[in-house]
């Protein structure tokens, strides 16, 4: 029988007493902002920006408080969650629980960089046109630090690169009934185990081989979609964008337009692979759902694009 490999790395970098510490979630953010500040300076530098050099990190400083994060922890809740932030409005603040929707962080960055263009009188679309092509390395981090969480893991499979979750066992839509008795029987037999949560299990399961040899003959084998997101949505958006940018000469809202649909389009594909975190729409995944709308949003930008002037691409 082929055995799968049991997931078990720490959210935490390392972890101190009281279970604090660093997160690599929050390290992606950090290094998304870094890379993206020192290649839209690049960009600057070589004379595609609408914005000078030395205002590039302040840019990216207020686009990533405002946009990426205040965007994408209203967009969660909106989207995924707005029971529980109905419940308990107090949810928003506990960022270290967790709890952002990409599609919330790109209509934040949107409604941002309006505003910022506006204030500063300088082209909307040339200004994003620049952010986007950044923006998928964002991403990577992001999807990778889902993955080292255990986290929006994918649909059951029988690939010989599948992997097995323990968050698994957090997800009670994931399991028949039947399926789940055999489960808690299972889990039972464990030594020491007796009054243990299946948070518990799950945080056990990083430094116990034992335990991992128990939930092996128990959780499903399924698509690590964290992976292919990070390739998807962020390698290979950012590489098609950057050649685009650096290569061909187009107009002003054209890489914006790019990127909505380029996204969109290689996030309906991932999602065929993902395990759906929320109900459906009809027959698509709420992340497929709100796709399609960006295919829309990403066509506008090329129509006005027409009209547009031309942008500061240029041949090196």
């Amino acid at each position: 029988m082929l055995g799968y490999y049991v997931h078990h790395l720490s959210p935490f970098i390392f972890q101190l007493p009281n279970g604090f510490g660093p997160r690599w979630y929050g390290l992606a953010y950090v290094l998304a902002f870094v890379l993206g500040t020192l290649l839209y300076r690049r960009l600057a530098e070589r004379g595609y920006s609408e914005i000078e050099p030395g205002k590039v990190s302040d840019f990216i400083t207020w686009s990533a408080l405002f946009g990426v994060l205040l965007g994408g922890r209203l967009g969660y809740f909106l989207f995924y969650d707005w029971d529980g932030f109905a419940s308990d409005p107090t949810v928003f603040f506990r960022v270290w629980e967790g709890g952002m929707a990409s599609h919330g962080g790109i209509i934040g960055l949107f409604f941002y960089t309006l505003w910022y263009a506006w204030r500063h009188k300088i082209s909307w679309t040339g200004l994003g046109d620049n952010l986007v092509v950044v923006a998928p390395l964002g991403i990577f981090f992001g999807r990778m630090a889902n993955f080292i969480n255990g986290e929006l893991y994918g649909r059951k499979t029988q690939v010989p690169w599948a992997m097995q979750f323990p968050a698994e066992l957090q997800d009670a839509g994931a399991w028949s009934e039947e399926a789940w008795a055999r489960a808690q029987a299972a889990l039972a037999t464990f030594p020491g185990s007796a009054g243990w949560t299946l948070d518990r299990f799950v945080v056990e399961a990083r430094s116990s081989v034992e335990l991992r040899e128990l939930l092996a003959g128990i959780l499903a084998p399924r698509h690590p979609s964290q992976l292919y997101a990070a390739a998807l949505e962020g390698l290979l958006l950012f590489a098609v964008l950057w050649w685009v940018r650096t290569r061909c000469k187009v107009r002003n809202g054209v890489l914006t337009g790019l990127f909505f649909i380029g996204y969109a389009v290689v996030r309906i594909a991932g999602e065929h692979f993902r395990e759906p975190d929320a109900g459906l729409i009809g027959s698509l995944t709420r992340g497929q759902f709100y796709s399609v709308f960006m295919i829309l949003i990403g066509a506008g930008f090329l129509i006005w694009s027409r009209r547009s002037a031309p942008s500061k691409n240029r041949h090196v």
